[in-house]
C-alpha cells in the first residue's frame, strides 16, 4: 500500500522555490474542477479534475475520499486507470480511491467550453464506480467546468519531493510539498520532511486541513 504525505506551504511561492532550490519539472498546465453551484460533489468528498497538458490533451481524473483500500471490490479499479492509496494531510490519514482516463485535444475543448456533459466523458470504470461504490449516479445536471487554476510542477535536484504551485485566476496562490513512500514509511517520511523544511526555512502553514476547499471557494468567486 503507498500513501502520499502532503504539507501546505505558507510565504512566497518565489521564497519557497529559492529556499528549496527547486526546479520546473516542466511547463505549467491548467487544471478544472468539475461541480455544480451548490458544490455538490465536493460535499459527497469527490472530486471530478481536468488536468491540460500544453499541446491541449488531458487526463480526467474522478478522486473519492474517505475510502477504505482494503475493502474496494476487486475489479472495481482496473489497472491501468485506479489505484487506491492513502493520503496524509497534516494529522489527517484518509484512503482515496483515483481513477484516470485520457481525453484528446478536442473533447478537452468541448468539456472546458460546456459543449460537452463531464458525464460523457468518464470512462465506463469510473462512471461504475461513481454508481456502485460511492450511489451518485447520474451525475447533477449542472455540473460544470471551474477553472482554469494554473499549476507548475517543481522539483529539488536532491530530494525527493514535488512541489506544486497554483494560482486561481490571479486571485489565490497555494503551494504544497508531497512524496510517495510505502505505507509503512509514511510517518517517519513526514517527519523527514518537516525537518527537510524547518532546515530550509520554508513556513508550514498552521492549516494543515486539505486545501481544496479553498480553491473551490476561489474558483467561485
Amino acid at each position: 500500500m503507498r500513501a502520499e504525505i502532503q504539507v501546505a506551504l505558507c510565504g512566497p511561492p518565489e521564497r519557497i522555490v529559492q529556499a528549496l532550490d527547486l526546479q520546473p519539472k516542466g511547463p505549467p498546465i491548467e487544471v478544472w474542477l468539475f461541480d455544480d453551484a451548490g458544490l455538490t460533489l465536493f460535499a459527497r468528498g469527490l472530486r471530478l479534475r481536468l488536468r491540460v497538458a500544453p499541446q491541449g490533451s488531458a487526463d480526467l481524473t474522478l478522486k473519492v475520499g474517505d475510502q477504505d483500500c482494503g475493502r474496494v471490490a476487486p475489479g472495481a479499479l482496473p489497472p491501468a486507470e485506479g489505484k487506491c492509496e492513502i493520503d496524509v494531510y497534516g494529522t489527517s490519514t484518509a484512503g482515496a480511491v483515483s481513477i484516470t482516463r485520457s481525453v484528446d485535444a478536442a473533447s478537452t475543448t468541448d468539456l472546458v467550453a460546456g459543449r460537452v456533459p463531464v458525464a460523457r466523458a468518464l470512462s465506463a470504470a469510473q462512471a461504475r464506480y461513481l454508481r456502485e461504490a460511492v450511489g451518485i449516479w447520474p451525475l447533477p445536471p449542472d455540473v460544470r467546468a471551474l477553472g482554469p487554476m494554473r499549476v507548475r510542477a517543481y522539483r529539488a535536484a536532491h530530494a525527493p519531493y514535488d512541489v506544486d504551485l497554483t494560482s486561481v485566476a490571479n486571485r489565490a496562490q497555494f503551494a504544497e510539498i508531497s512524496r510517495k513512500v510505502p505505507l509503512a514509511q509514511a510517518s517517519a517520511a513526514m517527519q523527514d520532511l518537516l525537518a527537510h523544511l524547518s532546515r530550509a526555512g520554508v513556513e508550514v502553514c498552521t492549516d494543515q486541513s486539505s486545501p481544496v476547499d479553498d480553491k473551490f471557494r476561489a474558483l467561485r468567486h
